[in-house]
């Protein structure tokens, strides 16, 4: 069993060492090279926004409180009542059901507390896995914004996916 905690600064350490796995450079907004302070910086922004309600961020932790990754919710519009949410799973805790638990938590945080009325994923294309948490979590597919995201240089497409609370 996993639970979500707010992301604080007993989880920078676990943080840092998941900005050198590959899979998360590749398939995340994380600058390449990565800055030395990040997991600091992203900690900062998100205590901030926490405070203002734009933006949140939680550590994915077992039962034993072993850190397995983030679960975020990276724009928060209560205008709208639209949240983006997205998650990472550090690599030793993948293909064992971490994130798709952890993203069933987060929507239900999003639509139970928040109150939001849609949810958003932005996914790569070529992000399979991924892809596949979402569609076990009930989100919809609903297209590709091509060439939407620029990082070192290069182009990708990004698929959006949603969720309503009257979503299956």
């Amino acid at each position: 069993m996993i639970r979500l905690e707010p992301f604080a600064p007993s989880h920078l350490a676990a943080v840092e060492a998941m900005l050198t796995d590959a899979d998360m450079l590749r398939f995340t907004r994380v600058p390449e090279p990565v800055p030395a302070s990040l997991a600091h910086t992203w900690l900062e922004r998100y205590e901030e926004a926490r405070r203002s309600g734009t933006r949140e961020a939680f550590a994915i932790l077992n039962d034993d409180g072993e850190f397995l990754g983030l679960a975020l919710a990276p724009s928060i519009d209560h205008e709208t009542l639209t949240a983006e949410l997205g998650y990472a799973v550090a690599p030793a805790a993948r293909g064992r059901g971490v994130a798709v638990e952890a993203l069933r938590q987060l929507t239900e945080w999003a639509f139970g507390e928040l109150g939001m009325l849609r949810l958003e994923l932005l996914i790569s294309v070529d992000n399979v896995a991924s892809k596949k948490v979402a569609e076990r979590c009930g989100y919809v597919r609903e297209g590709v914004f091509r060439s939407a995201y620029l990082k070192q240089g290069r182009r990708e497409d990004t698929e959006i996916w949603s969720r309503l609370p009257t979503d299956p």
